[in-house]
């Protein structure tokens, strides 16, 4: 029997968490990821305060509601995660996953006196011209007042870089979401690492940065490949993510 789009949503939000502690950008038991699942992007998923991201399953997920602000006093629902992601599904309906990070080499970057991602190579021209940045990080992020001021830098943005705190991903699709996620990681290792070289760096011209970046868009098909590709390793290796 076909799963429903709620069902599915489940499984490869839980399937995200694995995969996120599988290849070690989590952050303990903090961090959150959330994806909608109603048409107007207010109803969505959520992962419980404080569960490691390893052991995550489909029915862990909780099913919150944006509009509704009783919400933030479910005993489950940690205060920084409904002040993001709440506002997040509230202003931006067409935003459907959201993932929120505190990976080594993309926080590196976003605690910078100026975080910037240059075009340096194939992965970190991806997000050429393409990443807002935050440079306002006051705290704990845990009133709907500060969720709706990241959710105004993120309106005509997909990424933001969260100065001196970590980053923020939406899309369409889980998929895309956790590939871009990755990706950005991975290009912030290649430009630290370069960095750390002391040597100059080569930067591409913005008409090569922005070609390419334009050929990123171009394969989404590949960023949905890849989710699932990893999430069949996930449940090849542990089936309870599908519980």
């Amino acid at each position: 029997m076909a799963l429903s789009h709620e069902e599915q949503t489940r499984i490869d939000l839980a399937a995200t968490f694995r995969i996120i502690a599988h290849l070690g950008m989590h952050e303990a038991v903090a961090n959150h990821f959330s994806a909608a699942v109603s048409a107007d992007g207010k109803q969505f998923l959520l992962n419980p305060k404080w569960k490691h991201f390893s052991r995550i399953r489909a029915s862990d997920l909780l099913l919150l509601n944006a509009d509704d602000s009783a919400c933030a006093d479910h005993p489950n629902v940690d205060a920084t995660a409904w002040s993001i992601h709440g506002q997040i599904h509230r202003l931006l309906p067409q935003t459907r996953a959201v993932l929120h990070l505190h990976p080594v080499y993309t926080t590196a970057v976003a605690c910078l006196a100026t975080p910037h991602i240059p075009p340096i190579d194939q992965n970190t021209a991806r997000y050429f011209n393409r990443v807002a940045v935050d440079e306002l990080y006051g705290g704990m992020a845990d009133t709907e007042a500060e969720g709706a001021r990241l959710a105004g830098l993120l309106d005509g943005k997909r990424r933001l870089l969260m100065g001196n705190h970590g980053v923020m991903v939406t899309a369409t699709s889980i998929g895309e979401a956790f590939d871009d996620i990755w990706t950005l990681e991975r290009a912030c290792q290649i430009l630290v690492t370069a960095w750390s070289t002391g040597q100059p760096l080569r930067v591409l011209s913005d008409d090569v940065a922005e070609k390419t970046a334009r050929g990123w868009e171009g394969i989404v098909d590949f960023s949905v490949r890849h989710f699932e590709e990893m999430k069949q390793l996930m449940i090849d290796t542990d089936p309870s993510v599908l519980d």
